[in-house]
């Protein structure tokens, strides 16, 4: 992937496309090469891979319910000692409605604020791809433009961002390159726009 590039992994639920985010992450046993600006993650600890400036939000929204918004955001902060591109005021000048929750459980927000949540916490880590499984699911067309924005922050901040999505019109308005899973096989890759042109492709992988 390139620096600041958007690639979106669509297909239907089943197919594999979580499986893979994890393969990457170390959070499942994989055979085969996984390599990130020259090194080899497989077979490295999920945070031994954060360290290499991966990060990963997954479909689950795994906030920590008992803290508060902020304590979940410091949680993700980089090192101490180490500066990063983002900070609190980033994340709440980005999300103001976090901003205004700080101090509440985040166990009793919504499922759109806790998913603005989960994405500036693994974004408070600094890391330079972020991959992000299903971020719209579940979620009102409100947020989900609100997601979309975020994405686009961060690839104008040059992070890399890697969305696994079923959602084809978020997918297709924000990504420079799409790729279509099947079976647990890549069966498409290319631009929005000739995806758009392949129909077969549509109808056999990702239309019900």
């Amino acid at each position: 992937m390139g620096e600041g590039e958007i690639v979106s992994l669509l297909g239907r639920n089943g197919v594999g496309r979580s499986t893979l985010v994890k393969a990457v992450m170390g959070q499942v046993t994989a055979k085969g090469e996984v390599c990130f600006r020259g090194a080899e993650l497989l077979g490295l600890k999920a945070f031994q891979i954060a360290h290499q400036g991966v990060g990963y939000v997954p479909e689950g929204r795994d906030i920590f319910p008992t803290l508060t918004v902020e304590q979940n955001l410091l949680l993700g902060q980089k090192s101490a000692g180490k500066s990063g591109r983002w900070s609190l005021a980033d994340m709440y000048r980005m999300f103001p409605r976090l901003e205004e929750r700080r101090a509440v459980a985040a166990g009793v927000l919504s499922g759109g604020e806790q998913q603005m949540l989960t994405l500036c916490r693994t974004l408070m880590g600094d890391p330079d791809l972020i991959m992000i499984d299903e971020p719209t699911e579940g979620l009102a067309p409100k947020i989900v433009a609100l997601v979309a924005d975020y994405l686009l922050a961060l690839k104008n901040k040059g992070v890399s961002v890697l969305l696994v999505e079923q959602k084809l019109a978020i997918a297709m308005d924000i990504s420079q390159r799409v790729y279509v899973m099947g079976h647990g096989a890549i069966v498409f890759e290319g631009t929005p726009a000739q995806l758009r042109e392949s129909a077969a492709i549509r109808k056999e992988w990702l239309e019900v």
